[in-house]
């Protein structure tokens, strides 16, 4: 596979992949990096959107402080290692909203992230953002949730 041409994002967005993540290699834009210790945000992107969807807004957020992470969820833009092949129901469970709540454990473990100070979903990420913040509090302190509500 060719290699992509970079991203033509603001100069404080970093993009990166980050590997292991649920059987991922995971595409993240992360702004607000340079000072360790802030809180962070996490940003889910909608349908048909991509992590590149918020990068007016992170430049924004990082300047008041944050600590702020964009990924490409599953089967979604630079994110790799998911199968788009839908023949048998059983392959569905990989887009099953608790693997992609998994998704994002896992990715804050990878980067030794203990907690998020607020975790905001657009769209398709609203419903998987509501499904962290219930299933480990603990971990999603704060939820928004933009677009889609909550069908519980």
């Amino acid at each position: 596979m060719a290699a992509l041409p970079d991203l033509p994002l603001p100069a404080s967005i970093r993009s990166r992949t980050v590997d292991n993540i649920n059987g991922l290699t995971m595409h993240v834009l992360e702004a607000g990096f340079e000072t360790r210790g802030r809180p962070c945000l996490l940003l889910l992107h909608g349908f048909p959107e991509l992590a590149f969807s918020w990068r007016k807004l992170m430049p924004l957020l990082a300047a008041a402080g944050f600590h702020v992470l964009a990924p490409d969820q599953r089967g979604y833009g630079r994110t790799t290692g998911w199968k788009a092949d839908y023949d048998d129901p059983a392959d569905l469970d990989a887009v099953h909203v608790l693997n992609l709540v998994r998704d994002q454990l896992a990715l804050l473990s990878a980067l030794g992230i203990e907690h998020v100070h607020t975790l905001v979903g657009h769209d398709f990420g609203s419903p998987v953002a509501a499904w962290c913040a219930l299933i480990r509090p603990d971990v999603f302190r704060r939820v928004v949730l933009m677009s889609s509500p909550f069908a519980g």
